[in-house]
C-alpha cells in the first residue's frame, strides 16, 4: 500500500529561481498570504501553516527538486512531471494525485487546446505543476493576494476546480453564440465558408468534451473520497461546481448536436441547389438534342443538300429550328417540366 510522504521538513538543499517556482504561498489561515519565499522551504514545517507551490516544469530546476527534494511517493513524482494526463484523481495515503484541466485563454490559442495542471494535496500543503501558463491559477493568487481566498489546502484544491470551471463558461458561451450565428447564416444562403466554420465548430466541442467529461468523473471521483481534510464546506462547493460542470457538458453535447443538424440542413440545401442546376441543363440539354441533330446531319459535306441552291433555305431552316424550340417549351410546360 502507498502512503502519503511526511510533509515535515521538506528536504531543500537547491535553490529555486523565481522562474521555476512563480507561487510559493503561505497561507495565513483566513485568507490570506503570510511571509514566505522559495529561500524558506527547507525550514518549512507543517505548523508554520498551509503551502501552496506552483512548478514550472519547463525549468529544470523545477523538475529536479520534485524529484529529489520534495519527499513524495515516486508514483506521486512521476505523475506531476509527466507530460500529458487526462483528468483523475488517485488518492495516496492521506493525500491525493490530481490531474485537471483547464481550457487554453492565452493569447493566440485555441480554447479548445485545454492545458494541463497536476496536483498533489495533503493536510499541510499543495504542489502543483504546469507547462503553460493557466488564468485559473492567477484567479487563485490573486484572491490570496486579496485576502479573500482560501484558508487551507483543501481550499486552494477547491478554489482551483471552481475557476477551472468557470474560466470554461466564456469559452461554452462563445461556442453557442457561433452555432447561433452559423444556424442563421444557413437559413439565409449557404456559403462555402459556412461549412468550413461547422467543421470547424464541431471539432472544438469534441477536443473540449474529450477532457471535460473525465474531468466530470475526476470530481465526483473526488466528492465519494474519504480524505480526512475535505470538510463539509469542501464537499459542498465541489459539489456545486461538479453540477456547473455538468451543465457545461449538456450545453456542448446540444452544441454538437446543433451543428451536425445544421451541417444536415447546409447538406440538404447543397444538394437541392445542385439538383437544381443539373434539372436547368437536362432542360437545356433536351431543348438542344434536335436542333443539334438537324444542324449536324445538314451540315456534312456530301452533295444534295436541300435548299443549297436557294437564297431563302437558311432563313426557312431557322424558321424551323425556332418552330421546334416553341413546340418543346410547350410540351414541357404541359408535362409540368417547369
Amino acid at each position: 500500500m502507498l502512503l502519503a510522504p511526511d510533509p515535515s521538513p521538506l528536504l531543500h538543499e537547491m535553490k529555486l529561481e523565481a522562474k521555476a517556482l512563480p507561487y510559493a504561498c503561505l497561507l495565513d489561515g483566513e485568507g490570506g498570504l503570510a511571509a514566505f519565499s522559495p529561500a524558506d522551504l527547507g525550514t518549512w514545517t507543517p505548523a508554520k501553516g498551509p503551502l501552496w507551490l506552483h512548478f514550472d516544469l519547463t525549468e529544470p530546476a523545477a523538475q529536479e527538486w520534485i524529484t529529489g527534494s520534495s519527499g513524495l511517493d515516486p508514483v506521486a513524482i512521476e505523475a506531476l512531471l509527466t507530460v500529458e494526463s487526462r483528468p483523475r484523481v488517485t488518492r495516496i495515503g492521506d493525500g491525493a494525485l490530481l490531474a485537471f484541466r483547464g481550457v487554453n485563454l492565452n493569447e493566440g490559442a485555441a480554447p479548445d487546446d485545454m492545458i494541463g495542471i497536476r496536483l498533489w494535496v495533503d493536510a499541510h500543503r499543495v504542489i502543483s505543476t504546469f507547462r503553460r501558463h493557466l488564468r485559473s491559477v492567477d484567479d487563485v493568487d490573486q484572491g490570496l493576494r486579496d485576502g479573500t481566498g482560501p484558508a487551507n489546502a483543501a481550499g486552494i484544491l477547491v478554489e482551483l476546480a471552481d475557476r477551472l470551471v468557470t474560466r470554461m463558461s466564456d469559452t461554452v458561451d462563445d461556442l453557442e453564440e457561433r452555432i447561433a450565428e452559423l444556424e442563421e447564416q444557413v437559413l439565409e444562403g449557404t456559403r462555402r465558408e459556412t461549412r468550413f466554420a461547422l467543421a470547424e465548430l464541431r471539432r472544438q466541442v469534441i477536443a473540449l468534451r474529450r477532457y471535460i467529461a473525465p474531468q466530470r468523473e475526476a470530481l465526483a471521483s473526488l466528492l465519494s473520497s474519504k480524505l480526512p481534510w475535505l470538510e463539509d464546506g469542501h464537499r459542498l462547493s465541489l459539489r456545486e461546481t461538479t453540477d456547473r460542470l455538468m451543465r457545461h457538458l449538456e450545453d456542448l453535447d446540444a452544441i454538437r448536436e446543433r451543428a451536425a443538424v445544421t451541417q444536415e440542413e447546409l447538406q440538404s440545401r447543397l444538394a437541392e441547389q445542385q439538383n437544381v442546376r443539373m434539372y436547368v441543363l437536362s432542360i437545356v440539354a433536351a431543348i438542344f438534342l434536335p436542333l443539334g441533330f438537324l444542324t449536324g446531319l445538314l451540315g456534312i459535306n456530301v452533295g444534295g443538300i436541300p435548299g443549297s441552291d436557294n437564297p431563302a433555305a437558311f432563313a426557312i431552316f431557322l424558321g424551323m429550328l425556332l418552330a421546334i424550340v416553341a413546340l418543346e417549351l410547350v410540351f414541357f410546360r404541359k408535362s409540368k417540366w417547369f
